[in-house]
Protein backbone atom coordinates (compact mmCIF):
# COMPACT_ATOMS: atom_id res chain seq x y z
CA UNK A 1 0.00 0.00 0.00
CA UNK A 2 2.57 2.46 1.15
CA UNK A 3 4.15 1.38 -2.55
CA UNK A 4 1.42 2.50 -4.15
CA UNK A 5 1.01 5.79 -2.69
CA UNK A 6 4.80 6.59 -2.74
CA UNK A 7 4.45 5.60 -6.90
CA UNK A 8 1.15 7.90 -7.17
CA UNK A 9 3.06 10.84 -5.43
CA UNK A 10 6.36 10.43 -8.13
CA UNK A 11 3.50 10.23 -10.34
CA UNK A 12 1.72 13.71 -9.51
CA UNK A 13 5.12 14.93 -8.95
CA UNK A 14 6.58 14.71 -12.12
CA UNK A 15 3.48 15.49 -13.96
CA UNK A 16 3.47 18.95 -11.65
CA UNK A 17 6.84 19.77 -13.10
CA UNK A 18 6.16 18.63 -16.19
CA UNK A 19 3.36 20.74 -16.59
CA UNK A 20 4.84 23.70 -14.29
CA UNK A 21 6.98 24.28 -17.45
CA UNK A 22 4.16 24.74 -20.22
CA UNK A 23 2.42 22.12 -21.82
CA UNK A 24 5.36 20.54 -23.83
CA UNK A 25 3.52 17.86 -26.17
CA UNK A 26 4.47 15.25 -28.43
CA UNK A 27 2.99 14.65 -31.52
CA UNK A 28 1.38 10.80 -30.36
CA UNK A 29 -0.47 13.10 -27.47
CA UNK A 30 -3.92 12.42 -27.53
CA UNK A 31 -6.96 13.79 -26.15
CA UNK A 32 -10.08 12.16 -25.45
CA UNK A 33 -13.71 12.60 -24.10
CA UNK A 34 -14.45 10.16 -21.25
CA UNK A 35 -18.61 9.36 -20.35
CA UNK A 36 -19.30 7.73 -17.84
CA UNK A 37 -22.62 5.66 -16.93
CA UNK A 38 -24.99 5.81 -13.91
CA UNK A 39 -24.52 4.42 -10.82
CA UNK A 40 -26.47 3.34 -7.91
CA UNK A 41 -26.13 6.81 -5.50
CA UNK A 42 -27.95 9.69 -6.43
CA UNK A 43 -25.44 12.02 -6.86
CA UNK A 44 -24.04 9.03 -9.78
CA UNK A 45 -27.57 8.71 -11.12
CA UNK A 46 -26.56 10.99 -13.85
CA UNK A 47 -23.36 9.62 -15.15
CA UNK A 48 -20.35 11.89 -15.09
CA UNK A 49 -18.06 13.61 -18.05
CA UNK A 50 -14.17 13.63 -18.35
CA UNK A 51 -11.79 14.84 -20.27
CA UNK A 52 -8.41 12.48 -20.58
CA UNK A 53 -4.58 13.34 -21.55
CA UNK A 54 -2.25 11.01 -23.01
CA UNK A 55 0.99 11.41 -24.01
CA UNK A 56 3.23 8.00 -24.61
CA UNK A 57 6.38 9.86 -25.11
CA UNK A 58 6.05 11.57 -22.07
CA UNK A 59 4.98 8.90 -20.08
CA UNK A 60 1.45 10.87 -19.19
CA UNK A 61 -1.89 9.64 -18.92
CA UNK A 62 -4.46 11.58 -16.82
CA UNK A 63 -7.76 12.56 -16.30
CA UNK A 64 -9.32 16.24 -15.87
CA UNK A 65 -13.11 15.96 -14.36
CA UNK A 66 -14.99 18.97 -12.68
CA UNK A 67 -17.55 18.47 -10.31
CA UNK A 68 -14.83 17.88 -7.19
CA UNK A 69 -15.36 18.51 -4.05
CA UNK A 70 -14.29 18.01 -0.82
CA UNK A 71 -16.30 16.87 2.73
CA UNK A 72 -13.35 18.05 4.86
CA UNK A 73 -14.20 21.81 3.43
CA UNK A 74 -16.00 24.35 6.62
CA UNK A 75 -19.67 23.63 6.90
CA UNK A 76 -19.65 21.47 3.84
CA UNK A 77 -23.50 19.83 4.72
CA UNK A 78 -24.76 23.69 5.14
CA UNK A 79 -23.25 24.86 2.45
CA UNK A 80 -24.10 22.23 0.00
CA UNK A 81 -27.89 22.73 1.06
CA UNK A 82 -27.08 26.59 0.83
CA UNK A 83 -25.53 26.09 -2.79
CA UNK A 84 -22.17 27.83 -1.79
CA UNK A 85 -20.06 24.75 -1.73
CA UNK A 86 -16.91 25.14 -3.81
CA UNK A 87 -16.72 22.81 -6.45
CA UNK A 88 -13.41 22.19 -8.21
CA UNK A 89 -11.33 20.56 -11.22
CA UNK A 90 -9.44 17.60 -10.19
CA UNK A 91 -6.42 15.87 -12.01
CA UNK A 92 -5.56 12.11 -11.70
CA UNK A 93 -3.63 9.07 -13.62
CA UNK A 94 -6.25 7.34 -15.82
CA UNK A 95 -5.46 3.75 -14.11
CA UNK A 96 -7.05 4.96 -10.74
CA UNK A 97 -9.87 6.74 -12.53
CA UNK A 98 -11.00 3.41 -14.10
CA UNK A 99 -10.38 1.42 -10.82
CA UNK A 100 -12.57 3.65 -9.14
CA UNK A 101 -15.70 3.58 -11.68
CA UNK A 102 -15.20 -0.91 -11.55
CA UNK A 103 -15.51 -0.60 -8.24
CA UNK A 104 -18.84 1.21 -8.80
CA UNK A 105 -19.80 -1.38 -11.28
CA UNK A 106 -20.29 1.64 -14.30
CA UNK A 107 -19.52 1.64 -17.86
CA UNK A 108 -16.94 4.22 -19.12
CA UNK A 109 -16.82 5.00 -22.99
CA UNK A 110 -13.98 7.00 -24.81
CA UNK A 111 -14.15 9.40 -28.14
CA UNK A 112 -10.83 9.88 -29.16
CA UNK A 113 -10.90 13.96 -30.80
CA UNK A 114 -10.06 14.77 -33.69
CA UNK A 115 -7.54 17.85 -32.70
CA UNK A 116 -4.48 18.95 -34.07
CA UNK A 117 -1.00 19.20 -31.85
CA UNK A 118 -1.95 23.35 -31.50
CA UNK A 119 -5.32 22.73 -30.57
CA UNK A 120 -4.34 19.90 -27.78
CA UNK A 121 -1.33 22.13 -26.11
CA UNK A 122 -4.02 24.87 -25.72
CA UNK A 123 -6.64 22.91 -24.12
CA UNK A 124 -4.16 21.61 -21.60
CA UNK A 125 -2.69 24.19 -21.16
CA UNK A 126 -6.31 26.08 -20.17
CA UNK A 127 -7.05 23.00 -18.17
CA UNK A 128 -3.62 23.33 -16.42
CA UNK A 129 -4.82 27.02 -15.81
CA UNK A 130 -7.83 25.90 -14.44
CA UNK A 131 -5.60 23.59 -11.88
CA UNK A 132 -4.38 26.89 -9.98
CA UNK A 133 -5.03 27.08 -6.55
CA UNK A 134 -6.65 30.35 -7.28
CA UNK A 135 -8.84 29.10 -10.35
CA UNK A 136 -9.16 25.51 -9.36
CA UNK A 137 -13.12 26.69 -7.41
CA UNK A 138 -16.09 27.40 -8.54
CA UNK A 139 -20.01 27.48 -7.49
CA UNK A 140 -21.45 24.27 -8.91
CA UNK A 141 -25.00 24.44 -10.51
CA UNK A 142 -26.78 21.28 -11.09
CA UNK A 143 -28.33 22.69 -14.52
CA UNK A 144 -25.93 25.06 -16.16
CA UNK A 145 -22.21 24.58 -14.32
CA UNK A 146 -21.89 21.05 -13.87
CA UNK A 147 -18.86 18.22 -14.83
CA UNK A 148 -21.16 17.69 -17.99
CA UNK A 149 -21.46 21.47 -18.48
CA UNK A 150 -18.11 22.40 -18.15
CA UNK A 151 -16.77 20.01 -21.54
CA UNK A 152 -18.11 22.19 -24.39
CA UNK A 153 -16.98 25.74 -22.66
CA UNK A 154 -13.61 23.73 -22.40
CA UNK A 155 -13.63 23.72 -26.20
CA UNK A 156 -15.39 26.40 -27.02
CA UNK A 157 -12.77 28.37 -25.00
CA UNK A 158 -10.14 26.98 -26.90
CA UNK A 159 -11.41 25.90 -30.57
CA UNK A 160 -13.94 28.85 -31.13
CA UNK A 161 -15.70 29.85 -34.41
CA UNK A 162 -14.32 26.56 -35.96
CA UNK A 163 -16.29 23.98 -33.25
CA UNK A 164 -19.74 23.84 -34.66
CA UNK A 165 -22.54 22.47 -33.59
CA UNK A 166 -25.12 20.29 -35.20
CA UNK A 167 -28.32 19.51 -33.51
CA UNK A 168 -30.15 18.45 -36.55
CA UNK A 169 -29.91 15.15 -34.83
CA UNK A 170 -32.19 16.02 -31.80
CA UNK A 171 -36.15 15.00 -32.71
CA UNK A 172 -37.33 15.67 -29.37
CA UNK A 173 -36.89 18.65 -27.29
CA UNK A 174 -37.68 17.74 -23.51
CA UNK A 175 -37.56 19.67 -20.38
CA UNK A 176 -35.31 19.82 -17.63
CA UNK A 177 -38.06 17.84 -15.68
CA UNK A 178 -38.00 15.25 -18.37
CA UNK A 179 -34.34 14.92 -19.15
CA UNK A 180 -33.90 14.50 -15.19
CA UNK A 181 -36.70 12.19 -15.63
CA UNK A 182 -35.07 9.91 -17.69
CA UNK A 183 -32.37 8.89 -15.42
CA UNK A 184 -34.75 7.84 -12.42
CA UNK A 185 -37.47 5.17 -11.91
CA UNK A 186 -40.63 6.77 -11.60
CA UNK A 187 -41.32 4.51 -7.86
CA UNK A 188 -38.15 5.95 -6.13
CA UNK A 189 -37.50 7.92 -3.54
CA UNK A 190 -34.94 9.87 -5.39
CA UNK A 191 -37.31 10.97 -8.10
CA UNK A 192 -39.99 11.99 -5.54
CA UNK A 193 -37.83 13.76 -3.40
CA UNK A 194 -36.45 15.96 -6.94
CA UNK A 195 -39.90 16.49 -8.06
CA UNK A 196 -40.97 17.45 -4.40
CA UNK A 197 -37.10 19.59 -3.90
CA UNK A 198 -37.51 21.39 -7.46
CA UNK A 199 -39.08 23.91 -8.46
CA UNK A 200 -41.40 25.13 -11.75
CA UNK A 201 -38.35 26.69 -12.99
CA UNK A 202 -37.29 23.54 -14.48
CA UNK A 203 -40.81 22.54 -16.63
CA UNK A 204 -39.29 25.24 -19.53
CA UNK A 205 -38.34 22.73 -22.96
CA UNK A 206 -34.46 22.89 -23.12
CA UNK A 207 -32.44 24.24 -25.73
CA UNK A 208 -30.52 21.62 -27.37
CA UNK A 209 -27.25 23.32 -26.18
CA UNK A 210 -29.07 22.47 -22.85
CA UNK A 211 -29.46 19.19 -22.95
CA UNK A 212 -26.03 18.98 -22.65
CA UNK A 213 -25.81 19.33 -18.97
CA UNK A 214 -26.44 15.62 -18.94
CA UNK A 215 -23.18 13.71 -19.94
CA UNK A 216 -25.07 11.32 -22.14
CA UNK A 217 -26.20 14.26 -23.93
CA UNK A 218 -22.45 15.33 -24.30
CA UNK A 219 -21.34 12.20 -25.58
CA UNK A 220 -23.77 12.23 -28.13
CA UNK A 221 -23.77 16.01 -29.19
CA UNK A 222 -19.74 15.31 -29.99
CA UNK A 223 -20.66 13.19 -32.44
CA UNK A 224 -22.58 15.66 -34.52
CA UNK A 225 -19.56 18.52 -33.99
CA UNK A 226 -16.79 19.28 -36.52
CA UNK A 227 -13.53 20.99 -35.97
CA UNK A 228 -12.77 23.09 -38.93
CA UNK A 229 -15.42 21.11 -41.33
CA UNK A 230 -14.06 17.73 -39.81
CA UNK A 231 -15.90 15.47 -37.35
CA UNK A 232 -14.84 16.29 -33.74
CA UNK A 233 -14.78 12.35 -32.88
CA UNK A 234 -12.37 10.21 -34.94
CA UNK A 235 -12.85 6.86 -32.79
CA UNK A 236 -14.92 5.65 -30.11
CA UNK A 237 -15.07 2.70 -27.55
CA UNK A 238 -15.95 1.72 -24.59
CA UNK A 239 -13.16 0.89 -22.39
CA UNK A 240 -14.99 -0.72 -19.24
CA UNK A 241 -18.15 -2.69 -20.30
CA UNK A 242 -20.64 -3.01 -17.37
CA UNK A 243 -24.08 -4.56 -17.96
CA UNK A 244 -26.55 -1.96 -16.75
CA UNK A 245 -27.80 -3.23 -13.13
CA UNK A 246 -31.82 -4.23 -13.58
CA UNK A 247 -32.17 -4.62 -9.89
CA UNK A 248 -35.67 -3.54 -8.71
CA UNK A 249 -35.65 -2.54 -4.90
CA UNK A 250 -38.51 -4.60 -2.82
CA UNK A 251 -42.28 -3.13 -3.23
CA UNK A 252 -42.25 -2.35 0.76
CA UNK A 253 -39.73 -0.09 0.19
CA UNK A 254 -40.72 2.22 -2.68
CA UNK A 255 -43.05 5.38 -2.01
CA UNK A 256 -45.74 4.21 -3.61
CA UNK A 257 -46.23 1.63 -1.33
CA UNK A 258 -46.00 4.39 1.43
CA UNK A 259 -48.00 6.69 0.27
CA UNK A 260 -50.73 4.61 -0.81
CA UNK A 261 -50.57 2.90 2.65
CA UNK A 262 -50.85 6.79 3.55
CA UNK A 263 -53.95 7.36 1.60
CA UNK A 264 -55.90 4.51 2.77
CA UNK A 265 -54.95 5.02 6.71
CA UNK A 266 -56.53 8.54 6.22
CA UNK A 267 -59.30 7.42 4.40
CA UNK A 268 -60.35 4.35 6.61
CA UNK A 269 -59.74 6.98 9.84
CA UNK A 270 -61.74 9.50 7.50
CA UNK A 271 -64.56 6.80 7.86
CA UNK A 272 -64.83 5.74 11.20
CA UNK A 273 -64.87 9.61 12.69
CA UNK A 274 -67.85 10.41 9.78
CA UNK A 275 -69.33 7.10 11.68
CA UNK A 276 -69.04 8.16 15.39
CA UNK A 277 -68.91 12.11 14.58
CA UNK A 278 -65.26 12.33 16.49
CA UNK A 279 -62.40 13.64 15.19
CA UNK A 280 -59.15 11.69 15.62
CA UNK A 281 -56.77 14.32 16.39
CA UNK A 282 -53.44 12.42 16.35
CA UNK A 283 -53.87 12.25 12.34
CA UNK A 284 -55.05 15.80 12.25
CA UNK A 285 -51.33 16.61 13.91
CA UNK A 286 -49.63 14.41 12.08
CA UNK A 287 -51.03 15.52 8.61
CA UNK A 288 -50.46 19.65 9.66
CA UNK A 289 -47.07 19.03 11.39
CA UNK A 290 -45.85 16.55 8.15
CA UNK A 291 -46.67 19.63 5.72
CA UNK A 292 -45.72 22.04 7.54
CA UNK A 293 -42.45 21.09 7.86
CA UNK A 294 -42.24 20.21 3.85
CA UNK A 295 -43.25 23.54 3.19
CA UNK A 296 -40.47 25.19 5.50
CA UNK A 297 -38.58 22.96 3.89
CA UNK A 298 -39.19 24.18 0.06
CA UNK A 299 -39.90 27.52 1.06
CA UNK A 300 -36.23 27.81 2.31
CA UNK A 301 -34.66 26.21 -0.56
CA UNK A 302 -36.77 28.57 -2.47
CA UNK A 303 -35.98 32.46 -0.66
CA UNK A 304 -32.25 31.13 1.26
CA UNK A 305 -30.63 29.02 -1.17
CA UNK A 306 -28.53 29.67 -4.75
CA UNK A 307 -29.80 26.72 -6.16
CA UNK A 308 -32.09 28.25 -9.44
CA UNK A 309 -34.23 24.67 -10.02
CA UNK A 310 -35.41 25.09 -6.28
CA UNK A 311 -37.39 28.70 -7.09
CA UNK A 312 -40.84 28.73 -8.28
CA UNK A 313 -41.85 25.82 -6.28
CA UNK A 314 -45.88 25.40 -6.17
CA UNK A 315 -45.66 22.07 -4.00
CA UNK A 316 -45.32 24.98 -1.48
CA UNK A 317 -49.20 24.99 -2.07
CA UNK A 318 -50.08 21.77 -0.32
CA UNK A 319 -47.20 21.53 1.17
CA UNK A 320 -48.56 24.64 3.59
CA UNK A 321 -45.53 25.87 5.82
CA UNK A 322 -48.14 27.76 8.05
CA UNK A 323 -49.31 24.05 9.06
CA UNK A 324 -46.72 23.57 11.70
CA UNK A 325 -48.24 26.40 13.71
CA UNK A 326 -51.65 25.37 12.88
CA UNK A 327 -50.53 21.90 14.02
CA UNK A 328 -50.31 22.85 17.84
CA UNK A 329 -54.42 24.41 17.54
CA UNK A 330 -55.54 21.03 15.66
CA UNK A 331 -54.32 18.94 18.62
CA UNK A 332 -56.72 20.61 20.84
CA UNK A 333 -59.98 19.19 21.54
CA UNK A 334 -62.23 22.50 21.17
CA UNK A 335 -60.55 24.29 18.03
CA UNK A 336 -60.88 28.21 17.72
CA UNK A 337 -63.85 29.68 15.48
CA UNK A 338 -61.14 30.76 12.51
CA UNK A 339 -60.12 27.27 12.33
CA UNK A 340 -62.93 26.39 9.79
CA UNK A 341 -61.72 29.49 7.27
CA UNK A 342 -58.07 28.28 7.51
CA UNK A 343 -58.89 24.76 6.54
CA UNK A 344 -61.18 26.04 3.31
CA UNK A 345 -57.99 27.98 2.75
CA UNK A 346 -55.95 25.03 2.61
CA UNK A 347 -58.33 23.28 1.01
CA UNK A 348 -58.67 25.98 -1.88
CA UNK A 349 -54.64 25.57 -2.63
CA UNK A 350 -55.42 22.26 -3.23
CA UNK A 351 -57.44 23.21 -6.02
CA UNK A 352 -54.76 25.59 -6.84
CA UNK A 353 -52.05 22.65 -7.05
CA UNK A 354 -53.92 20.67 -9.03
CA UNK A 355 -54.93 23.68 -11.75
CA UNK A 356 -51.18 24.58 -12.13
CA UNK A 357 -50.42 21.01 -13.02
CA UNK A 358 -53.19 20.47 -15.23
CA UNK A 359 -51.60 24.09 -17.32
CA UNK A 360 -48.82 22.57 -16.59
CA UNK A 361 -46.94 25.79 -14.78
CA UNK A 362 -45.10 22.67 -12.74
CA UNK A 363 -45.47 19.25 -12.81
CA UNK A 364 -45.67 17.02 -9.95
CA UNK A 365 -44.64 13.57 -8.96
CA UNK A 366 -47.56 11.33 -10.21
CA UNK A 367 -47.01 9.87 -6.62
CA UNK A 368 -48.27 12.91 -4.98
CA UNK A 369 -51.70 12.28 -5.84
CA UNK A 370 -51.80 9.81 -2.70
CA UNK A 371 -51.07 12.70 -0.40
CA UNK A 372 -53.41 15.32 -2.50
CA UNK A 373 -56.19 12.88 -2.50
CA UNK A 374 -55.44 12.09 1.41
CA UNK A 375 -55.31 15.98 2.13
CA UNK A 376 -58.68 16.58 0.72
CA UNK A 377 -60.46 13.97 2.04
CA UNK A 378 -58.91 15.14 5.55
CA UNK A 379 -59.65 18.40 4.80
CA UNK A 380 -63.03 18.33 3.94
CA UNK A 381 -64.43 15.82 6.75
CA UNK A 382 -62.48 18.60 9.37
CA UNK A 383 -64.46 21.67 7.65
CA UNK A 384 -67.22 19.17 8.04
CA UNK A 385 -66.59 18.45 11.69
CA UNK A 386 -66.16 22.24 12.30
CA UNK A 387 -69.37 23.39 11.10
CA UNK A 388 -71.03 20.90 13.59
CA UNK A 389 -69.03 22.25 16.49
CA UNK A 390 -69.61 25.76 15.28
CA UNK A 391 -73.55 25.41 15.48
CA UNK A 392 -74.05 23.69 18.59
Amino acid sequence: MLKKVFLFYCFLTFGIQVFSQGPQLSPLSELSLLTVGTGDELAAKFGHSAIRFKDPSLGIDVVYGYGTYDFEDPNFYLNFTRGKLAYTISRIPFKYFMRSYQLEQRWVKEQKLNLNLDHRKAIVSFLEHNLLPENRKYKYDFLFDNCATRIPLVFEKNLGDKLVYDYTHFKDHYTFRQLIHQNLEVNSWSNFGIDLALGAVIDRKATPYEHMFLPLYVYEQMKQTTIDGEPLVKKEQVILNIPPKEDAPLFILTPIFWLALLMITVFVITYKDFKKNKRTRWLDVALFAITGLAGVLILFLWFFTDHEATKMNFNALWAFAPNIIAAFFIAKRKLPKWFQNYTTLILGLLFINIVLWILKVQVFSILLIFILAALFLRYVYIIMYLKKQNTQ
